[in-house]
């Protein structure tokens, strides 16, 4: 494994793995036994860093989510996980009733949301400390004041070390870095936005925004990203659900434009040229591009994990990365 320092303060700064495990799908969609396994193959290898969250993965069951965390928290328990490894959870999206679907009845980023959701994270975690927590997704209703004194609130009285922000606007996550500069407060330092090889269309609407989908990294977070090397980049669903390689998982509309094909055909190139699997050659042009990237990879077998895990030592040359970089 390999790993990178994320984080400024030297209160809260973390060496995590170069790989963060998504937990999304722990405790529903994949089994306990499935999951400890791929819990403990990614600590054995020197994994240690894993994702989840508040509100995973309510839509399965129709609940308002915690399955995940409670899974994650069974197995740091009964493997006697230490503080070593790196738990981020993320809250504000949990539904306020049982759904099983999209809804907009969600808990925002209040201040008392933020105090009562992060404690109960905490304790279905069973940590000490939360060492990463994000804000799940934007709240246009409350001021960003608050939700910025907030999240300092839970960091002083030690239930959260890193803060983040997942699915939000570039200018958003400044102005309340800004604001928590201004007050001398912790503001966020790592980010979780969508993020793969191919492109994909940021105009059109998504479900939380008529402007655009806030989730994914377009060249306005990009440009922010390369002035602000101090914030590190998390990207959720790398292999877009398995999209590269399986052809029951169509791409969606977003990547219905004239930049896909070619960029499929330059990954497939440089995926022959190094003997690399395709999936391999995307985790590696994140993890090594000139804004390191770290994927956050998602398995619910073995066999997914150690194709993954493979990316790791996989170095794509100079001219590997000029030609897949050179696609428009």
């Amino acid at each position: 494994m390999k790993y990178r320092v994320i984080g400024n303060s030297p209160a809260t700064r973390r060496e995590v793995s170069v790989l963060s495990l998504g937990a999304m799908n722990f405790g529903t969609l994949v089994d306990e036994d499935t999951a400890f396994a791929l819990l403990d193959r990614f600590a054995e290898v020197g994994g240690t860093f894993v994702d989840t969250s508040n509100n995973y993965a309510f839509w399965v069951n129709g609940t308002q989510g915690g399955e995940s965390e409670e899974l994650v928290g069974r197995w740091l328990r009964s493997r006697n996980v230490g503080d070593e490894f790196t738990v981020a959870t993320k809250l504000g999206a949990r539904p306020n009733q049982p759904a099983s679907g999209f809804s907009r009845d969600v808990e925002g980023l209040s201040a008392k949301v933020i105090r009562e959701s992060s404690e109960r994270s905490r304790e279905r975690l069973g940590v000490e400390r939360i060492h990463l927590l994000y804000a799940h997704i934007m709240d246009e209703h409350t001021p960003l004041e608050e939700t910025v004194q907030g999240f300092a609130d839970v960091v002083a009285d030690g239930v959260a070390g890193l803060l983040g922000a997942s699915n939000h606007w570039a200018w958003r996550v400044e102005r309340a870095r800004a604001l928590a500069a201004a007050a001398g407060l912790p503001g966020y330092e790592v980010l979780q936005h969508h993020h793969s090889y191919l492109r994909q269309r940021t105009d059109i609407p998504s479900l939380r925004s008529p402007d655009g989908n806030q989730g994914l990294v377009s060249g306005d977070l990009l440009s922010y990203l390369r002035a602000t090397p101090e914030l590190t980049q998390v990207a959720y669903s790398p292999l877009i659900a398995g999209a590269y390689v399986r052809d029951d998982k169509p791409l969606g509309p977003g990547f219905a434009h004239a930049g896909t094909e070619p960029r499929l055909m330059a990954v497939r190139e440089v995926a022959a040229e190094t003997g690399a699997t395709v999936n391999q050659v995307v985790l590696s042009w994140l993890m090594g591009g000139d804004i390191p990237v770290i994927p956050l990879i998602g398995a619910s077998s073995l066999a997914q994990l150690e194709e993954n895990l493979g990316a790791v030592d996989l170095d794509l040359t100079a001219e590997q990365r000029a030609k897949l970089d050179a696609v428009n």
